[in-house]
């Protein structure tokens, strides 16, 4: 705690309480962020393998595209796999905070749930949500990988700029 409660007078417990629960909202908040980032991404790239499919259907000449299409794919899940990461260690770092203030009031409920969920240790009790969300964008990745493989042996991707330029 920053600052010792006889030194903060007679408003340091209704404070507390105040930027306890404000505190709880924000970490709150943050898991809804982290919830809509993953149906963005997830949006993404299935729009980018039904935009493949749709392409390929009846269509022999699309090599090119999916070379760059599947270049995107295999980026933007880096970059999601990297967002996961991040919300998961800032919500790790909030919760650490919201069980330090919670020693200071009369009640420890987040601290009490961790604790009966085995604190994350035992997934029969609980599995927390990343331990599932962060293979997402690897399934992801694969797929784009698997197709730009496939995309660049069936064509040459520098024929296909020496024929725009």
């Amino acid at each position: 705690m920053t600052c010792p409660q006889k030194d903060y007078g007679e408003y340091y417990k209704p404070h507390l309480l105040e930027q306890y629960k404000l505190y709880v909202e924000m970490a709150d908040r943050i898991s809804a962020r982290r919830q809509n980032i993953n149906s963005f991404f997830l949006s993404v790239n299935t729009a980018i393998i039904a935009l493949c499919s749709y392409i390929n259907f009846g269509s022999k000449t699309t090599g090119s595209f999916y070379w760059f299409g599947s270049l995107t794919g295999v980026v933007l899940c880096y970059i999601w796999y990297r967002l996961v990461r991040s919300y998961k260690d800032l919500n790790s770092a909030k919760f650490k905070v919201v069980h330090e203030l919670e020693k200071e009031l009369p009640a420890a409920p987040y601290d009490l749930e961790w604790e009966k969920v085995g604190r994350g240790k035992n997934s029969k009790l609980y599995l927390p949500f990343t331990h599932i969300e962060i293979y997402i964008p690897w399934v992801f990745l694969m797929i784009h990988v698997l197709v730009l493989v496939r995309s660049i042996s069936t064509f040459s991707i520098v024929e296909w700029i020496v024929s725009k330029l």
